[in-house]
């Protein structure tokens, strides 16, 4: 078994975010396709099991290696992934509350979630502000982490809002519409230095190649949770210029998923892709974006939106079947 406490990798967590996202996708097309539903409810419980089994050695780590979890937390490429596992219980939260509708258990994820998450969007981009100089090859997508976990706050936080009431309700909005409009304009500023490091140097190591799709995460949550927060909020009484907003979002990201295909079919041909633990960058950004374009074909009614959505699913599921394969063969064979 290679998987140690001492190197265990802050971005195993990205597996649930993956797996939560899949579930949600199943249950958003289990219209179509009813035993969806079922395969939904699963996956929320084997990923709530996948995320108490990963809380374990990362929680010792903490205990028994912390120069080695505080030197991945100063990486400039490494210390993104901690945000992960504030995710994944973000995550979990819209699993509980969407599928298995159980409110409590989602309140239980989505509050320290969200805590967690805001802690370490604000300390992981201090960390980079202060560091005299950041090698432009240390950029990648990964950097898209911090502000996408702030962009999924709404996700399940959102239709919480109703069951708060009170100064505790009040609190609920704010700390949502805070963290969609920091997590999106956080996004819009890291994309343009993303993009700048994918024109001025050479391409990325190719155990980072994955990455390339940690672009539709952001893309995808936030069209989703936007639409979320609208209709949760009893005092927009205009709502149709947010829902066009997120339509445009959407459009961007249908550029974006051709443009990592491309990019995932120029390594494949011309450097390699082997497996790593970064293969999960695959699953949760497009995971989001199936999301998303589920939720923009019903709000405007358009079928071939959602057929698209419905098509992308299969490519999700099949992804998440090979990497979940891979990665126990990782752990458990070699």
């Amino acid at each position: 078994m290679k998987v140690s406490v001492k190197d265990f990798a802050p971005s195993w967590f990205a597996s649930v975010m993956g797996t939560g996202a899949l579930a949600l996708a199943s249950k958003a097309y289990s219209s179509r396709i009813p035993a969806l539903g079922g395969l939904a409810e699963f996956l929320v419980y084997f990923n709530t099991l996948l995320f108490f089994i990963l809380l374990i050695p990362w929680l010792l780590r903490w205990v028994k290696y912390t120069e080695n979890a505080l030197e991945d937390l100063k990486h400039p490429m490494v210390s993104h992934f901690y945000g992960t596992i504030a995710v994944a219980m973000l995550v979990l939260s819209a699993d509980y509350l969407f599928i298995l509708k159980k409110t409590a258990i989602a309140k239980a994820f989505w509050i320290p979630g969200a805590v967690l998450t805001i802690f370490f969007a604000l300390l992981i981009p201090y960390l980079m502000f202060v560091e005299k100089e950041i090698d432009l090859k240390s950029v990648t997508p990964a950097w898209f982490i911090p502000p996408v976990g702030l962009i999924v706050i709404p996700m399940s936080g959102a239709a919480l809002i109703s069951s708060f009431s009170g100064t505790f309700r009040e609190v609920a909005y704010a700390v949502n519409y805070f963290a969609w409009g920091a997590g999106f304009f956080l996004y819009l500023g890291l994309f343009a230095i993303v993009f700048f490091r994918f024109i001025r140097h050479e391409p990325m190591p190719c155990g980072m190649a994955p990455a390339v799709w940690i672009n539709l995460g952001p893309i995808g949550a936030g069209t989703s949770t936007l639409y979320a927060l609208v209709k949760a909020s009893d005092f927009l009484t205009v709502k149709e210029p947010f829902f066009a907003f997120g339509l445009i979002l959407w459009g961007f990201g249908v550029w974006w998923l051709a443009m990592a295909i491309i990019m995932t079919l120029y390594y494949i041909r011309n450097l390699r892709l082997p497996y790593s633990l970064a293969w999960w960058a695959f699953i949760f950004p497009l995971g989001a974006y199936v999301g998303a374009t589920h939720n923009v074909g019903t709000a405007f009614g358009i079928g071939v939106i959602d057929g698209f959505g419905f098509a992308l699913y299969w490519l999700l599921l099949t992804i998440w079947l090979v990497t979940g394969l891979k990665t126990a063969k990782h752990v458990l064979l070699e």
